[in-house]
């Protein structure tokens, strides 16, 4: 018996999806996105019996931004809020140095899992403005991109909205859309390089072929909640409703101070999330938030 018989076999290369983002705070509608992917890929990843790798990729900080909330909690908080999910944490970008740009961590991927499909999920807002990313059009010679629809834009009223959809994206791009995420599971060719040895000021040059990743748009509605707003209402007094006599002052009212808060109505906005919160936030999520007494006015003074 030959040697070769004797090798066990080669897995199949994974799939391997990840969302990125600043997660401040992490909510509802991240883990949604996450797991529409993560659903939509199981069945073809089971069909061609490879892994399938769904993560979340916090980022150290946006270079849009110009705070954010120490690195420890926002991973701790997207721990809290995978719970009892098939998806994971990828820690690439989050303990790096600002600023951290997408298309460093898609070759730092590619190099880690050379073999891998490799699918960066974003929302079509995001996609719509790649060519203003650092070098964002070159993203798909290293990821295919998975481009969700956000309901806060018309749905183009023809017969193949996801057609349509196609000339929001910049035009180098468009020619890469797929309507079939199984597109997606394809392995991407690297980038060729040749010599050019009559040119000796030139070491190297990139074969300049087209686009190797593809694009899928996902005509599901994903809610357009950012963590921008999530912060805005935590940073808007509780009490601003009630009101209290104030002696001096006659029958004047004024509102209840954070401050003032008693130890009960403590208690009750722990266990009690205002309705736009307990909509967005995993119950955990918005416990840790309070006991951490993360994103006061205060904190962004």
């Amino acid at each position: 018996m030959s040697n070769t018989a004797l090798q066990p076999a080669q897995p199949a290369p994974a799939i391997r999806a990840y969302l990125g983002g600043s997660f401040d705070p992490v909510h509802r509608g991240h883990v949604q996105m996450a797991m529409a992917v993560y659903q939509s890929l199981l069945p073809l990843a089971q069909a061609q019996q490879r892994a399938l790798y769904v993560s979340l990729l916090p980022n150290s900080r946006s270079p849009f931004k110009r705070q954010s909330s120490d690195p420890k909690h926002r991973l701790a908080m997207l721990k809290l809020a995978i719970q009892d999910t098939p998806l994971y944490i990828d820690e690439l970008e989050i303990w790096q140095p600002p600023p951290v740009y997408t298309i460093d961590s898609v070759r730092t991927l590619r190099q880690r899992y050379p073999a891998d499909s490799l699918i960066f999920i974003m929302g079509m807002d995001s996609a719509r403005s790649l060519d203003k990313w650092q070098d964002g059009l070159q993203l798909t010679d290293y990821v295919h991109l998975w481009v969700f629809y956000r309901d806060t834009m018309p749905v183009p009223d023809t017969d193949n909205a996801r057609q349509a959809l196609q000339c929001w994206l910049p035009t180098p791009l468009q020619t890469a859309v797929t309507d079939s995420p199984a597109a997606l599971t394809q392995s991407i060719s690297q980038p060729s390089f040749i010599q050019t040895p009559t040119d000796p000021t030139i070491e190297q040059a990139v074969l300049k072929n087209p686009a190797s990743g593809r694009i899928y748009i996902d005509m599901r509605q994903v809610a357009a909640i950012s963590s921008t707003q999530i912060r805005q209402t935590l940073q808007q007094p509780r009490g601003d409703s009630e009101a209290v006599p104030d002696s001096a002052a006659g029958n004047h009212t004024k509102p209840v101070r954070d401050e003032q808060m008693t130890a009960a109505s403590a208690i009750n906005a722990i266990m009690n999330p205002p309705d736009s919160l307990a909509k967005w936030l995993n119950p955990a999520v918005y416990h840790y938030i309070i006991a951490h007494q993360l994103y006061s006015v205060a904190q962004f003074r």
